[in-house]
């Protein structure tokens, strides 16, 4: 029997981890009138975003408009639009964390009922303009491949060094967590065996003074 050269976990961690770099998500939201509706996405620090929305509607002689905000993780404004139909958002993030977008119907549109929006979000090498790459540097074909494959390379190993620095972080506040724990338990235990010790004093006083022991 021939064997694979790669078990099948290391083809599918690869896998996974080249989901990750290139994400590109075609995200369709039904805006109701009086409410407002998000989406959001984990993402850690130094990835480019790059999104695309527009407002879909069956009569084109009037298109509803929305109003469209952007925040990070610690709730800084990122991109803030009203009474639009379509437009676009690019930034790097600073730190990271869940970012969300969210949509809501302007005010001279409600009562109107739902409005559909199509949203296509990108992050990572998906967001990267690859033409721009190959105009400025003059390369095609194969050496335009590879150099995607470098850019993927790359970001994985980003990926797995941001992973390795959550994992350090979790497992230190793990052990603050367990040593805290184990302290709080000795404590509580000291304190159960002095005040079993001061109940057994008191009753013995107690007992010699009624002359009962």
């Amino acid at each position: 029997m021939r064997r694979s050269p790669l078990p099948f976990p290391s083809i599918a961690a690869f896998l996974i981890f080249s989901l990750a770099a290139e994400r590109c998500l075609g995200i369709w939201l039904n805006v109701p009138a009086t409410g407002t509706k998000c989406v959001s996405e984990d993402i850690h620090p130094n990835v480019v975003v790059l999104a695309d929305y527009v407002v879909v509607s069956d009569d084109h002689s009037r298109i509803p408009s929305l109003s469209v905000k952007v925040t990070s993780p610690y709730g800084n404004n990122l991109h803030h639009k009203e009474n639009v139909t379509h437009g676009q958002f690019a930034f790097t993030t600073k730190e990271g964390g869940n970012y969300l977008a969210c949509f809501w119907v302007d005010g001279n549109n409600q009562g109107g009922g739902d409005v559909s929006v199509n949203v296509d979000w990108k992050t990572g090498i998906a967001a990267k303009d690859w033409e721009s790459v190959a105009r400025k540097e003059k390369i095609e074909g194969v050496e335009l491949e590879l150099r995607k494959l470098e850019g993927h390379v790359e970001t994985i190993r980003e990926n797995l060094l941001y992973l390795k620095a959550r994992e350090a972080e979790m497992r230190m506040v793990s052990e603050r967590t367990n040593g805290r724990v184990a302290w709080f338990s000795i404590m509580s235990l000291g304190i159960c065996i002095v005040a079993s010790v001061l109940q057994v004093l008191y009753l013995k006083r107690y007992f010699q003074k009624k002359k009962l022991i």
